[in-house]
């Protein structure tokens, strides 16, 4: 298999958090045009280069490329805008709800289901009324048994009514199919199709019939499904990702009947063959498993983040493993080009019920660089929702525009230079591609930056637009956006004031002439 590739660098420079960006160069000297009272007194014009390259040239949706010398206006326009302190709902970070989706009714107590939905439909005046943080990812988990009822027959209606559902809230769908658990068994069509059973009836295990994945017939019947699934909903816009499932109870890949290597190889590259454009996650138990996954270009997650020793135990995967697991792996730098997600041991009212300390939980989540939690759909206990409110605002990815200054003139069918000062303030940078626009007016030009880029920290990014010949001479809003390739609005919230019902955020006023 080709491992993935990382994403060009484009002219973004991104620099490590709280190192200062680099000090502007001094062009020429002149008064500069403030908004809003946010620059006071004289500055001076600057110019940026990223490592002494000429910046990009980018299209404006009328006029194609054009090669003309950049113009600087004698005012340039400084806008330093406010940052907010929102907990910011944004696509594919943030905690999610499992089997479930935006606004249905929480689990009860300490308990969940792993029993994904087989139907949707629900009413919308309840998500105002759920105690639960609003949610950009719906994680859903299904058995094999519930989507291949019978042998070459997929039930696809089910993935597909979630996959609308989850559009219907905002929300993007995660995926497992598994093969089975000690409640939900293999499909029955397989236990009769002669496949071999890895366990006896006499063993300890022996009520459940663990499937001997060494057996050719395993792997036939799951890259089938896996296949079929993969032709269906690679690329789907609103997939968020996919965990990589393999064999054991939910797929996890550990277990006492784990194939030989070459075999285990084989059902993991199924997936980046299946799935070439989706985001896939390795769970975290096996080792070798996790770090073959991740050579190929998965990101990882693991199940029983906050354990913190339950009664009775003197192991605790919180202490014991996880933070090893990650050394021994070398799987600490993953975060910078492939997502994290973490779910819960338990939930946290049972946390709550056992005394754990909260904050080396979500501290560690900080450190893991995670970008989605799966808490499952249960509440959050009173007293800690504080805690869980400022761990909401550091997850994922959330830029903030720090500065952004370009021409307060120009004339149309010239070039302009636009340069601007980002800050991520999460723990890790998206994942998907998104596109950073400048609007005037109501005409959009595209900037040449790749936003994945931007780790935690600064990011500083210089373009020279093209200014459509088309545009009318007049007075016209200056607004940023992070836009969705699919539908070309924005769709990421910043950490600033002046968003507007649109997702555009006015930044400041250009006069054209």
């Amino acid at each position: 298999m080709t491992a993935r590739r990382k994403p060009p660098v484009k002219n973004c420079l991104s620099i490590v958090r709280d190192h200062p960006p680099r000090p502007w160069r001094d062009f020429l000297s002149t008064e500069w045009t403030t908004m809003d009272g946010l620059v006071t007194g004289e500055e001076r014009v600057v110019q940026h280069q990223a490592r002494g390259r000429a910046p990009a040239i980018v299209a404006s949706i009328f006029g194609g490329l054009l090669m003309a010398p950049p113009v600087l206006s004698a005012q340039t326009t400084i806008v330093r805008p406010t940052e907010i302190d929102d907990v910011l709902v944004n696509p594919g970070m943030g905690i999610e709800t499992f089997q479930r989706f935006q606004g249905q009714p929480l689990n009860e107590g300490v308990r969940w289901s792993e029993v994904g939905p087989e139907a949707t439909g629900v009413d919308a005046s309840a998500a105002a009324h759920v105690d639960f943080p609003a949610s950009s990812v719906a994680y859903l988990r299904w058995f094999w048994s519930q989507l291949e009822p019978r042998r070459g027959v997929y039930r696809w209606s089910i993935i597909d009514d979630a996959l609308a559902e989850a559009r219907r809230y905002g929300q993007r769908l995660a995926i497992r199919i598994m093969p089975y658990d000690d409640k939900h068994p293999m499909p029955d069509w397989y236990l009769r199709s002669g496949a071999k059973r890895a366990n006896a009836p006499t063993d300890k295990d022996g009520a459940i019939w663990s499937p001997d994945a060494n057996d050719p017939l395993y792997f036939r019947y799951w890259s089938a499904l896996i296949l079929e699934a993969g032709r269906h909903y690679d690329g789907h816009p609103d997939l968020n990702h996919v965990d990589v499932s393999t064999v054991g109870y939910w797929g996890e890949g550990w277990g006492p009947y784990l194939p030989e290597w070459p075999v285990q190889q084989q059902l993991i590259e199924l997936y980046f063959k299946a799935f070439p454009r989706t985001l896939l996650l390795m769970n975290f138990d096996a080792l070798p498993a996790l770090q073959y996954g991740v050579k190929l270009g998965g990101g990882w997650r693991l199940d029983c983040w906050g354990d913190m020793g339950a009664p009775g135990r003197s192991f605790a995967h919180m202490k014991d493993f996880y933070p090893q697991q990650l050394a021994r792996g070398g799987l600490q730098d993953v975060w910078q080009t492939r997502p994290v997600a973490l779910e819960t041991c338990w939930v946290p009212e049972q946390w709550r019920q056992w005394n754990f300390p909260l904050k080396p939980i979500l501290d560690q989540a900080l450190r893991w660089h995670a970008s989605t939690i799966n808490i499952k759909s249960s509440r959050i206990p009173a007293d800690w929702k504080t805690a869980f409110d400022a761990f909401q605002k550091q997850i994922g990815y959330r830029f903030v525009l720090k500065k952004l200054e370009y021409p307060s003139q120009v004339t149309r069918g010239s070039m302009a230079a636009v340069n601007m000062w980002w800050f991520n303030g999460g723990v890790a940078p998206i994942y998907r591609s998104y596109s950073l626009a400048l609007a005037i007016g109501d005409t959009v030009i595209a900037l040449d930056t790749d936003i994945r880029r931007w780790l935690p920290g600064d990011a500083v990014c210089e373009n020279t637009i093209a200014v459509p010949r088309e545009l009318a001479p007049g007075r016209y809003p200056v607004r940023v956006g992070l836009l969705d390739p699919a539908t070309r609005r924005p769709a990421i919230q910043l950490a600033i004031a002046g968003r507007q019902t649109d997702g555009w955020y006015q930044v400041g006023e250009i006069v054209v002439y």
